[in-house]
Formats: C-alpha cells, sequence, structure tokens
C-alpha cells in the first residue's frame, strides 16, 4: 500500500537523510524568492506587475516561482544556467574542442560544468541588467515610481543581487545533486511551479464561488488536466525497443557475448527542449516591441506576437516541431550509435553494421519524433488556449500544458524512480505492490 511504501522510505536512515536534506535546500530557495531587491518599492511594483501576467515577464515569473514579480534576489531563478547549458550544448554540436571534451568523460564533463558556470554568471549579469531598466521604467498613472531612485548605483546594485542570487540557486542545485536525492536543478524549477499552484486554484475557485465559472465548466476542466496529463505521461516514457543481438567471441577460455537485448529509443528524446527554444526566440520579437514608441504598426506587430494571437500559436507551433528535430539530432546521432554497437559486436537482426544501421536508427527516429513534435507543440499551446477561451487566468491555465507542466510530469517521475531505485536495494516495494510502477524502467 502507498501508506506503506511511505513508512518503508522513512525506515532507511540514507534515503531520509537524502530527502530531508533536499526539503530543507529547497526551503531555502523557497525563503531567497521572498527577498526582495533593495531599492524598489514593493507596493507599486504589485500594481505595475497586474498587467503582465499573460506576457513574457509572466511565464518568466512562472520558472522563477514568482520572484521575477517581486523582484527578489532569485528574480532570475535558474532560467541563465539552463540558458548557458544550452549554449554549451549547441557548441558541443559544431565545435571541436567542445566535442572532444564531451568524450573525455568525468574530466571533461568537470571542464564543461566549469565554462558552464562562467556562462551563467555572464548572461545573469546582462538579464540582471536589463531586469534593471525595465523596473525603472514601471510608473503607475497616479506618477509613482516602482524604483523611486533610479540611477547607475540602483543597476549595479540589482545586477549585484539578482547574479549572486542565480549563482546561489545554482550553488544549492549542485547541494541536491551531491547529498541529496533527485536532480537539483529541475527540482527547484518544479518547487518553483508548484509554489504557485495553490494561489491559482484559490483564484479559479473565487470566480467559481461568485458565479463566472459554472460547476460543469469545472469538471470538463479538471477531466482535461487528467487527459493531458495522462498523455504527458505517455510521451515521457514511451520507448521504442530496437532487438539487438551480440556475436559471440571467446577472449582466452571465456566466452563473452552471444545475448539478444533491446535498445531503446525514447519517443520524446529532446524533453521540454523544443519548447524553451522556441519561447526563446518566440519572445524576442514581443519583449523589444514593448520597449518602442506606441504607433498603429507597433501595436499590430505587438498583437501579432501576444500570446493570445493565431499567428503566434501557429508559429510557435512549428518552430517547436522543427526544434523537435533539431535537438533530438543533437542528444541521440544514429551515426554514433550505429559505430558502437558494430564495435561492441552487435547488430540489429535483419539489418547490415555500420551505414545501413545507421539509415535504419535515423529511419525509425524520424517517424518517432514527428508525432512526439506535434503532441509537444499542442500541449505548449494549451494554456494560451485557454487563457483566450476559457478566461482562465494564465497562472493556472499553465499547469494544464506547456512547459511547466511536462517539468512538473518529468521531475515528479525521476524522483519517484530515483526513490524507487533506493527501496528496491533495500528490498523494499516501490509505490505498486508488483514492486514496479507501470512506464518505469526495468
Amino acid at each position: 500500500m502507498m501508506l506503506e511504501t511511505f513508512r518503508n522510505i522513512f525506515k532507511i536512515g540514507d534515503l531520509r537523510k537524502k530527502i530531508l536534506f533536499t526539503l530543507m535546500i529547497l526551503g531555502l530557495e523557497r525563503i531567497g524568492t521572498h527577498v526582495v531587491t533593495p531599492g524598489i518599492d514593493t507596493a507599486v511594483l504589485a500594481e505595475g506587475f497586474r498587467n503582465l501576467q499573460n506576457t513574457l515577464f509572466g511565464l518568466y515569473d512562472l520558472f522563477a516561482g514568482g520572484a521575477f514579480r517581486k523582484a527578489a534576489i532569485f528574480g532570475l531563478g535558474i532560467m541563465p544556467y539552463i540558458s548557458a547549458s544550452i549554449i554549451i550544448q549547441l557548441l558541443g554540436a559544431v565545435i571541436p574542442y567542445f566535442q572532444k571534451l564531451q568524450k573525455e568523460g568525468e574530466e571533461g564533463r568537470k571542464k564543461i560544468m566549469q565554462y558552464t558556470r562562467y556562462g551563467t554568471l555572464l548572461i545573469s549579469a546582462m538579464q540582471a541588467f536589463g531586469v534593471a531598466i525595465f523596473l525603472q521604467s514601471i510608473q503607475l498613472p497616479d506618477g509613482r515610481l516602482a524604483v523611486p531612485h533610479p540611477g547607475l548605483s540602483f543597476e549595479l546594485l540589482t545586477m549585484v543581487s539578482m547574479t549572486s542570487g542565480t549563482m546561489l540557486i545554482m550553488w544549492l542545485g549542485e547541494q541536491i545533486d551531491q547529498h541529496g536525492i533527485g536532480n537539483g536543478i529541475s527540482l527547484i524549477i518544479f518547487i518553483g511551479i508548484i509554489a504557485r499552484f495553490p494561489a491559482a486554484i484559490m483564484q479559479e475557485y473565487q470566480q467559481f464561488s461568485i458565479g463566472q465559472r459554472g460547476l460543469l465548466a469545472e469538471v470538463m476542466l479538471i477531466a482535461l488536466a487528467f487527459v493531458v496529463i495522462y498523455f504527458i505521461v505517455l510521451l515521457t516514457e514511451g520507448t521504442r525497443k530496437i532487438p539487438v543481438q551480440y556475436a559471440k567471441r571467446v577472449v582466452g577460455r571465456k566466452v563473452y557475448g552471444g545475448v539478444n537485448t533491446y535498445f531503446p529509443l525514447k519517443v520524446n528524446t529532446a524533453g521540454v527542449m523544443p519548447i524553451i527554444f522556441a519561447q526563446a526566440i518566440m519572445f524576442v520579437p514581443s519583449t523589444l516591441l514593448t520597449f518602442l514608441p506606441e504607433s498603429d504598426f507597433f501595436l499590430g506587430l505587438q498583437h501579432l506576437f501576444s500570446m493570445d494571437s493565431w499567428f503566434y500559436w501557429i508559429t510557435y507551433g512549428i518552430m517547436i516541431v522543427f526544434f523537435t528535430y533539431f535537438y533530438t539530432a543533437i542528444a541521440l546521432n544514429p551515426v554514433e550509435v550505429a559505430e558502437n554497437l558494430k564495435k561492441q559486436g552487435g547488430f540489429i537482426p535483419g539489418v547490415r553494421p555500420g551505414k545501413k544501421t545507421q539509415e535504419f536508427l535515423d529511419n525509425i527516429l524520424t517517424r518517432i519524433t514527428l508525432p512526439s513534435s506535434i503532441f509537444l507543440a499542442i500541449v505548449a499551446i494549451i494554456p494560451a488556449m485557454l487563457a483566450k477561451f476559457a478566461k482562465i487566468p494564465y497562472s493556472l491555465a499553465a499547469f494544464y500544458g506547456g512547459t511547466g507542466l511536462l517539468i512538473i510530469v518529468g521531475v515528479a517521475l525521476d524522483f519517484l524512480q530515483q526513490v524507487e531505485s533506493h527501496l528496491f536495494m533495500r528490498h523494499y516495494d516501490g509505490f505498486m505492490k508488483s514492486g514496479k510502477m507501470r512506464g518505469r524502467r526495468g
């Protein structure tokens, strides 16, 4: 039973320490989201952010766990680190030096991590400067400013505060990786998104209580949430198993190989990266347009790139499909897989080793990536559609799809898998009586 499983978790001393340490680090991270950067009038800031919930800033605030709209020292969240990681990954696909580092094992990984930290520092400083400029531009109709004393000193203070905050978050994530359980960075994003859920539910309840939303509409929304989560789990855990055989080899008096196994190709190899890439590009024009003078032409462009525009949805969806194929090609190279199989004496039954194996894997990967990319595009657009047609606040609509829900489901599954593996090692049942959750890795 589920209660028995939770009791077993806390019977294991090592696992109990890891979970409690992880919870402590996540608690410290949540405290940092409430420490406001000096020099800001929080009342004016809160008023100014009310009209920005369904914009880029509202979406960024979702990943920062509500810290961005408070202009907290953790206001940039962990996104600069993710951006730096993506850049390093892309460099590894085109620059020989980074390709070499990726193949050098632990030493190469340490160097890549160091470059990622430097990149995080640089990106954080640039973004913090942009945030300082943005905060100084917030002014209410009555003339009050979010930053009563703007200028270079405020900009430098904001850069130091927010950059330090991001570097601290990165360090906290690394502590979870070393001493806790689960992926530290993913868990920090996860807890930031989940922290907004109670407030979003209360906001929806208030709409229901005053009659703005009927009972049938609420039931349909709950059913939609379960359906979307169900299909996201299928997408996250889905694999295409490619049968592989290993030829027998005689080394001395021992015989190696001669086994039948399979090579798993994940249906969604790219994860949430295509959505992050597409969002980063799609929000560049909308961000720039907010700083341009108001005119009919610029207002028309602003509407095209707003999240409730059909043009935005179609363009966004096409870009997600493109980036799904792009990132899949980076994450899984059929040429390398075919070469490794050949070196290890493995082959796919009915397919010649080498180039034919590469073409076979590439063909399968192309076919399974198409439905995956289309589903990712649909999931990404669902929150914007619900916000427009169902009049649901985007803070709640984000839990019906998009990057936030994909991260929640993916991180939750990964965390449960790690906890379950600790239970199995000590001969306890997992979260199901059979000892294995459906869809788990074997």
